[in-house]
């Protein structure tokens, strides 16, 4: 038997040979951008196979699309990976805007991103000069479930921030609701639709105990495990008790009712990445004060405008210039945002809408998260407020 080589006679392991390179995870590697060019908002409704229809739409293999969205997720670049609901019209909504004592600003935004499942986009916003509704800092999107009242909500929210005021904006019309930002960043100023945006009018659903077991099942977002070749809705059938034909049954039934939005990987659109790469620097939520009776007319135009990843009906009142129409738009540059708002405000005038009054309100750190819908949730939640 031939003896065993000396351990200085062993040839040392070449390391780059046998570990595999690491995936990248920024938003802008070529492929990664190309997958996420269609998983950001491009999967409309439901569908029970969404990572092969992404592959497919990419025209990236599914083991790529698997590999790169499960890695993007555990590094942060997407922040979830989820079935969108069309909320406003399983939960009485609105945007919230907060007028705070600054010496509680920050405590009362830690308050409603932390121990307030119901407040969802939580942001600190500012404006270029003191202007109607300059001094609400704190803005934030809210959710009362069915059977609660958002006034009530918000009220308990306030007297526990101590903030001095609130004005409550519930939609009265959604013209444009997604993301997209890395298809948007090439969008030129002015770029629109052929035709005007249609307005989705907000109207509250009833569900049965059974549509609302598959609806909290559907919504929670996908954990890195559940991103793989198989359907992750088998999973989910099983947790809501039925069977997966009877699942994607009442989720098509869902979304015929436009109770289902869109399936999406989220990026973390404001914080930086690991490698200090942010997939944008700046939000703008704009305002135009259009004339009574025109709102329909005004969003359709605005929505037409690509770059919008929101736009909404949304009555400001007199603390913010009677303002009716509400949009956002996202960008690395505040500079190439303003001639986004530039263009659209040129092209009202064209259309022959009057202005009576604008304004941009720019998004500083913010926290997003979806807003709980679930009346269960809010009893519990509740009872632990009014005991605090």
């Amino acid at each position: 038997m031939a003896a065993a080589p000396a351990l200085r006679d062993v040839p040392p392991v070449d390391a780059s040979a046998t570990l595999s390179p690491p995936c990248p995870t920024e938003h802008n590697d070529p492929l990664n951008a190309q997958i996420l060019a269609v998983s950001e908002d491009k999967i409309a409704g439901f569908t029970p196979e969404p990572f092969r229809e992404i592959a497919r739409r990419s025209g990236v293999a599914l083991p790529l699309v698997l590999e790169r969205i499960r890695a993007m997720l555990q590094a942060g670049t997407v922040r979830r990976v989820r079935q969108t609901l069309l909320a406003t019209n399983l939960a009485s909504g609105a945007l919230v805007a907060w007028n705070v004592p600054p010496d509680r600003l920050e405590a009362a935004f830690e308050f409603m991103f932390r121990q307030d499942p119901f407040s969802g986009h939580v942001v600190l916003r500012s404006t270029d000069a003191a202007t109607a509704g300059s001094d609400y800092k704190l803005w934030t999107t809210l959710k009362a479930p069915r059977g609660f009242s958002l006034e009530d909500h918000a009220e308990l929210l306030r007297e526990r921030v101590g903030a001095n005021h609130f004005r409550l904006m519930p939609a009265k019309g959604i013209f444009v609701l997604g993301v997209g930002h890395v298809r948007r960043k090439v969008i030129e100023p002015g770029a629109r639709a052929d035709q005007t945006a249609e307005m989705t009018v907000v109207e509250q659903a009833e569900l049965d105990e059974h549509e609302w077991r598959v609806l909290l099942a559907l919504k929670r977002e996908l954990a890195p495990e559940e991103i793989h070749e198989e359907t992750p809705w088998a999973a989910r059938a099983a947790e809501a008790g039925v069977s997966f034909e009877d699942f994607c049954a009442t989720a098509r039934s869902l979304q015929a009712r436009k109770l289902i939005g869109r399936f999406s990987t989220f990026l973390e659109h404001v914080k930086p990445s690991e490698a200090g790469v942010r997939v944008t620097r700046f939000n703008g939520l704009f305002h135009w004060a259009v004339p009574a009776g025109r709102e329909i007319e005004a969003g359709g135009q605005v929505g037409r405008h690509l770059i919008l990843t929101h736009c909404y009906w949304r009555e400001g009142g007199p603390e913010f210039g009677h303002v009716n129409i509400m949009a956002v738009a996202h960008g690395t540059e505040k500079e190439r945002l303003l001639a986004h708002k530039a263009a659209i405000d040129e092209h009202l005038v064209k259309v022959g809408i009057p202005v009576s009054y604008t304004n941009v309100f720019w998004g500083g750190r913010s926290e997003i998260k979806p807003s709980e819908i679930s009346p269960f949730v809010y009893r519990e939640w509740l009872e632990a407020m009014r005991a605090a």
